[in-house]
């Protein structure tokens, strides 16, 4: 059970390095949450798990990369999740972090909370976008937006306001809202890749299905804090609670 994976992998099995993309869903799978760059906690991370010549390499055979592969094997969600940064969830866990996550509302006011409503609701018609798309549909790209359900989002801001879609899609992300569901690269006139992978926006039950669990969101957070416990059993709760959110 996923209670018990702590008795089940050594310490020095829950941190051995990452050489694959194998290797780094199985460590996910095992672990239950895998955050993508340090959070606190010594070695648990996949750039700790990494050894430094895969971490900034010179070919497409490294993390970075294989962060989209291991998205469309569909036993982890990714997103930015643990205190604002990226990292992996497996389906085991997500329906027990949705269902607290989204028991605790991010936006600090009622604006914020309609802006990041109408993200949302974009994102759900659509079925997935990208921040590109979004700016276009929600009316910010200059005399191309279809303003879908975008009016008091657009027309109520003053002229020179701009909205900044990152720290909405952040909210979105940690709320578990939203998770990304592949990256998208621009393509050269040679028909390669190039640059950073471009997340597509997508929600939960849109990539996985009915997500729900017969649990209060207290319960499901007494759940995952217990997790955590058994997995770090030395390292000072408010570190665990940090990343729990």
């Amino acid at each position: 059970m996923a209670e018990n994976v702590h008795s089940q992998i050594s310490k020095t099995d829950m941190f051995q390095q990452i050489y694959t993309m194998m290797d780094m869903e199985q460590r996910a799978l095992e672990l239950g949450f895998l955050p993508f760059f340090t959070c606190g906690i010594p070695g648990f991370s996949i750039e700790e798990m990494t050894p430094e010549k895969l971490w900034w390499p010179n070919e497409p055979w490294a993390p970075w990369e294989w962060k989209g592969p291991v998205i469309k094997e569909g036993h982890c969600a990714y997103g930015k999740f643990f205190n604002k940064k990226a990292g992996y969830v497996s389906l085991e866990w997500l329906p027990d972090l949705i269902n607290y996550r989204r028991s605790k509302p991010l936006a600090y006011n009622e604006d914020i909370a309609a802006l990041d409503d109408i993200v949302l609701q974009t994102i759900e018609s659509e079925g997935s976008a990208t921040i590109k798309e979004l700016r276009r549909l929600l009316g910010f790209a200059k005399g191309r937006g279809k303003r879908k359900n975008a009016e008091e989002l657009v027309d109520t801001l003053p002229q020179d306001e701009k909205v900044s879609l990152e720290p909405i899609l952040v909210r979105l992300m940690m709320e578990l809202r939203i998770v990304i569901s592949d990256f998208e690269y621009n393509i050269d006139r040679h028909g390669r890749p190039y640059g950073w992978g471009i997340a597509r926006y997508t929600t939960p039950e849109t990539l996985y299905g009915n997500l729900s669990v017969d649990r209060t969101p207290e319960e499901s957070y007494k759940r995952i804090l217990q997790h955590f416990k058994g997995l770090f059993p030395d390292v000072p709760e408010k570190k665990l609670l940090k990343l729990i959110g």
